[in-house]
């Protein structure tokens, strides 16, 4: 119902603007690095060596606690997810440490099968190892290991 004030206070116009200008929106889920860098920047003292040399442990540490994981008790599956949530907060991979942590939820809970849980976590540790390639660029064969960067 319309009510007689409005419409004497606030006249329609008779012609609208023919364009309405463009103002973009911030995204309704907020984009998150998959590394935090200015987390990793605190923790290392700005030092990119140190970045380096804790990424490259976190990324063998990924591996090596994924790998542990195949085909074994839930119990055995807390633990390391556990350790693996604590390391990827240590370095700001944000989405590893959720993954890491659903899964020790996941864990703790007999009746729901882990496997799914620990697919998402690989794929979180895939897409921050593949996130610090990228930083840091390909892995160097000079220096023996399949996980230095150059």
């Amino acid at each position: 119902m319309n009510h007689p004030v409005d419409t004497a206070d606030r006249p329609f116009p008779a012609v609208l603007p023919v364009t309405i200008g463009h103002v973009a929106s911030p995204p309704l889920i907020p984009v998150e690095p998959v590394i935090d860098t200015k987390h990793l920047a605190r923790m290392t003292l700005g030092d990119e060596r140190l970045e380096r040399e804790v990424l490259e442990l976190f990324m063998r540490q990924a591996d090596m606690l994924l790998g542990r994981m195949i085909d074994q008790s839930p119990g055995v599956v807390v633990g390391l997810s556990h350790t693996l949530m604590g390391s990827a907060r240590g370095v700001g991979a944000w989405k590893v440490a959720d993954a890491a942590a659903a899964l020790e939820r996941i864990g703790k809970t007999p009746a729901v099968p882990a496997a799914i849980a620990i697919n998402r976590l690989a794929e979180a540790v895939t897409e921050a190892k593949s996130a610090i390639a990228n930083r840091y660029g390909p892995a160097s064969e000079k220096s023996g290991s399949n996980l230095r960067f150059t």
